[in-house]
């Protein structure tokens, strides 16, 4: 009888473990930093492949020693309709490791545009963008017929503008509303910023030239332009310039621009043709700043002052992109320009152009302002890792 109770015990356990459902783990990640430095407000991206799932819609991120859903971002950057990645920022300190866990959530919750931009059309064509650090503009083909019939409020000039922010929230339409709809004017700093930042024909903050012996030439303004995203982390868009002239050679160009949550530069990934080397300029105004330039790093900035305070403006771009860096010195009005020229590699060049005011409170010396140049160029040559 003892038999019969221990088998049918041991038959009862054998099914019990049997018929368990099989528990499905979920996916995890280790994220590397190899640097000496705290690493965050650097976006990473997954995609349907890395996740082996057929949605993002219902993909979180988790960091394991929190606890908590990291922000996350999806992004359709075809515009077919269907997400193709999802982006997140972890902070990983120096020298170390961080887990984290792949979760189903119910829905993506809805997070306010901070990285915000668009096209302008009540501002004749601009295309402005902005995160909660910085914001820039560029020029339409609208603005540029506007010069060439001389109608009054043109703007000929494919460089690229910066609009000086003070504040962490989004003020772009704020700051049009403000200068078209009422008595008051972007150009004036009421607590928030302002546009005070003279481009004109010169590159502004990276806007590209390619030189022809002595010669540097330019494109024309944009002729065409699609949103990619605006959300919490990132906003991007798609610009596209007519075929234009640098000497004989005939330029195709178009390009990605991007600007992420906490950061202070733009990045634009350039397609082109007709050329194996790109100059992407910064402004010298009046020129009466400092030009120095970090070849091991791979940028070069123009300390200015500006007004009643003083600006950064900076090219930096990854190793294998930088060629050299010249500083372009004319006495035509706006053409004065500190270069980056860059290699062009299978018709593409990345590379970043920003600025840090001092007003914002962020950079008080040209120190500081180089020193985070140092700290963004390791970053940029040393990306985080994702180990499943």
């Amino acid at each position: 009888m003892k038999l019969i109770k221990t088998l049918s015990c041991f038959l009862f356990l054998y099914l019990f473990i049997a018929c368990k459902p099989e528990v499905k783990e979920t996916p995890k990640f280790v994220i590397k930093n190899s640097l000496n430095m705290v690493r965050s407000f650097e976006t990473l991206t997954l995609n349907k492949t890395d996740l082996k799932t057929d949605s993002l819609q219902t993909i979180g991120i988790k960091d394991i020693s929190t606890g908590k859903l990291l922000t996350t971002q999806l992004v359709d950057n075809d515009g077919d309709g269907i997400l193709d990645e999802l982006l997140f920022q972890p902070t990983i300190d120096a020298n170390s490791e961080k887990e984290f866990e792949i979760v189903t959530i119910k829905k993506q919750p809805k997070q306010e545009a901070i990285c915000y931009s668009r096209f302008v059309p009540e501002r004749t064509d601009d295309y402005t963008w902005e995160n909660n650090k910085v914001a820039f503009r560029i020029y339409g083909p609208t603005a540029q017929k506007m010069i060439e019939e001389n109608i009054p409020g043109g703007t000929l000039s494919s460089g690229v503008d910066g609009w000086l922010k003070r504040v962490e929230y989004p003020i772009i339409n704020k700051w049009y509303y403000k200068d078209l709809e009422t008595d008051g004017s972007y150009h004036v700093d009421n607590g928030e910023g302002l546009d005070n930042f003279h481009v004109g024909a010169s590159r502004g903050i990276g806007g590209i030239a390619i030189k022809i012996d002595t010669t540097y030439y330019y494109s024309k303004n944009y002729t065409k332009w699609r949103t990619i995203t605006t959300g919490p982390i990132r906003t991007s868009f798609y610009v596209e310039y007519a075929d234009w002239n640098a000497g004989e050679n005939t330029i195709t160009e178009s390009k990605i621009i991007s600007l992420d949550y906490g950061n202070d530069f733009s990045k634009f990934e350039t397609s082109i043709s007709g050329t194996k080397l790109i100059s992407a300029g910064l402004t010298l105004h009046e020129k009466d700043g400092v030009v120095n330039s970090n070849m091991q790093q791979g940028w070069t900035s123009y300390w200015q002052p500006h007004a009643d305070s003083e600006i950064g403006t900076a090219i930096i771009a990854e190793k294998a992109y930088i060629n050299s860096f010249e500083k372009y010195d004319t006495p035509i009005v706006d053409l004065s320009n500190a270069y980056a020229n860059l290699n062009v590699i299978d018709n593409k060049v990345t590379y970043y152009a920003g600025f840090g005011w001092k007003k914002r409170g962020e950079f008080k010396t040209q120190q500081e302002w180089e020193q985070h140049l140092n700290n963004f160029s390791k970053k940029i040559n040393n990306p985080l890792s994702i180990e499943w």
